[in-house]
């Protein structure tokens, strides 16, 4: 299943990895535990009292050892250490990305291209943390003189995805904080549904656009201004805006007050923002002793990633293993399955960061790739998804590695709900191992007192193939580090899988297009008497048949 990789450094490695597939593709994984009785001991990896089991994975120690000499092929280790030095390892854009920056508590250095930013960082977050706790506690007020009760991040992609994640994952650490709502889509049904029950008086709004010019972010903060302009009085605006951009002319235009704009800088990317100023939300949301703790579970993986070695390196096995079942097994998805109501948008935040970071069809120096990249990321929280896409994942055609995550205890939740929970979690990895035999299907059905020839109708529809691998992350509880210890674990799991894909996971020309179209087009969609000369076909068809029904 592997392509043509003759001219990759790491052909030798991949080939490798393919006789070894075809060396081991008949066993099963319950024969590699009845092989290794210490095998669940073994095939683990520990951070803190984050647990990452890959126990359950189609791989033995030889396939390891072949994943990590494919690792050491590409220059991971080499490469690693240029991401946490500063150098430019986005090389489309010329810049770092030291994200990891913004989540240090040594005290520095931490050098971008050379020049130290520890200060700048820590100037920055207590400026935002001090904002945070001032909303929290009402010294800061709106037009009215009223508390905050309510914010509303506008943003889009990283500037809204990582924020409503963790807020609402963290939601049972707000306290009396106000309640937090994010608005992304252009759809003015998002903005509208979002203030519908708000009070303008005690809403504050933060506008999260580093350029101050992102289409859909701008449109729905000069909807949400003009309301407020039209309750409160356009004197009111500045009272009721916060804004986190590095553009103060354009901020200041829009009438935020200097004080209450909040930067961070071109080495963090868009979905690595959620560590910088862009969590301003978050930090309202829970506090900032709460959103301290998140930073150092991020560094706590970075720590992880950097220092320990490759067999105990939880972002490297999860890499690995993930290239062996894209490139080697050729798997096109990944489901990620959080066994936690409040992870309810955590597989959206991970389809942007993995799918935006690695979905490259051309290699760092800009030759065609020759091998798979991203797979597909995609997954609801359990159990729900157990009465939706888990039918395909036991009974599919298709093979789906998946990620389940679990806490030991729940927060803010029913003891014995979760005690449920965690059993359905732990049997569905299970079941999707070991799947059930023609056999076990007939023998089971006998025992329910089937006759011979119902058993011979229903049994095949009974069987479970099994072998279908899956990774479990286990830790005591949902809290603000350990939060930050996954998402950082998983940032530096695509970072891993970019190296040994050769693309750069840090730019996103991919978005690009669309958005470019799309500024071309709304003048015509927008002006019904607009020629459609010019126009491709198809849209030009599309865009009359509109205004046809418009009338």
């Amino acid at each position: 299943m592997i392509a043509d990789f003759a001219r990759t450094a790491v052909a030798p490695a991949l080939a490798a990895l393919e006789a070894h597939r075809v060396e081991i593709g008949h066993r099963r994984i319950v024969e590699l535990f009845a092989d290794d009785p210490a095998r669940a001991q073994t095939f683990r990896a520990q951070l803190g009292d984050l647990t990452f089991d890959y126990s359950k994975q189609r791989a033995t120690g030889a396939t390891l050892a072949h994943l990590f000499n494919l690792a050491r092929a590409a220059h991971l280790e080499i490469r690693r250490d240029a991401l946490f030095s500063g150098e430019a390892v986005n090389l489309t854009e010329k810049r770092a990305a030291m994200h990891m920056a913004l989540r240090d508590f040594t005290g520095g250095p931490a050098l971008v291209e050379g020049r130290d930013v520890t200060a700048d960082v820590l100037v920055e977050r207590a400026k935002m943390l001090t904002f945070a706790k001032q909303v929290r506690e009402g010294a800061l007020r709106g037009s009215t003189g009223e508390r905050f009760t309510d914010v509303v991040n506008i943003g889009i992609g990283g500037s809204d995805l990582g924020p409503a994640m963790a807020a609402r994952a963290l939601s049972p650490y707000r306290g009396d904080g106000p309640r937090t709502h994010f608005v992304s889509n252009v759809d003015g049904a998002d903005l509208a549904d979002t203030l519908k029950n708000l009070d303008l008086a005690r809403t504050l709004f933060i506008v999260s656009s580093k350029t101050f010019t992102t289409q859909e972010t701008m449109t729905n903060a000069a909807s949400a201004r003009a309301r407020v302009a039209a309750r409160l009085g356009e004197k009111a605006v500045g009272d009721h805006f916060a804004a986190v951009s590095t553009k103060l002319d354009l901020v200041g235009q829009f009438g935020v007050k200097p004080e209450r704009v909040f930067g961070f800088w071109d080495w963090v990317g868009g979905r690595y923002s959620l560590w910088s100023s862009i969590g301003l939300a978050l930090a309202i949301s829970i506090g900032p002793k709460h959103f301290e703790d998140f930073l150092r579970g991020g560094a706590d993986a970075d720590k992880h990633f950097a220092q320990s070695p490759m067999e105990e390196n939880i972002p490297v096995l999860m890499g690995l293993l993930g290239v062996w079942h894209r490139n080697v097994w050729g798997h096109g998805s990944q489901a990620v399955i959080p066994y936690d109501q409040r992870l309810a948008r955590f597989p959206a935040w991970l389809q942007q960061l993995d799918m935006e970071s690695n979905g490259k069809c051309v290699t760092r120096e800009g030759e065609p790739v020759v091998m798979a990249t991203a797979p597909v990321i995609w997954g609801e929280p359990g159990t729900n998804g157990q009465h939706a896409f888990f039918q395909m994942l036991h009974q599919g055609t298709d093979v789906v590695p998946v990620d389940f995550l679990i806490a030991a205890q729940p927060s803010d939740a029913d003891a014995r709900h979760h005690d449920l929970l965690f059993a359905n979690c732990l049997a569905q990895s299970e079941a999707l191992m070991t799947g059930r035999t023609l056999n076990e299907a007939q023998a089971a059905l006998s025992a329910q007192g089937l006759s011979e020839s119902e058993i011979a109708r229903l049994a095949p529809h009974k069987v479970f193939p099994g072998d279908r691998p899956s990774s479990t992350f286990l830790y005591r509880k949902l809290d603000p580090r350990t939060l930050g210890r996954l998402l950082a674990l998983y940032e530096h799991k695509v970072f891993v899988q970019s190296v040994i894909w050769n693309v750069n996971a840090f730019d996103q020309w991919g978005v690009e297009l669309g958005k470019e179209m799309c500024s071309k087009l709304a003048p015509v969609v927008g002006d019904a008497s607009a020629s459609l000369d010019g126009l491709a076909p198809a849209t030009a068809a599309l865009i009359a048949q509109r205004r046809e029904l418009m009338g």
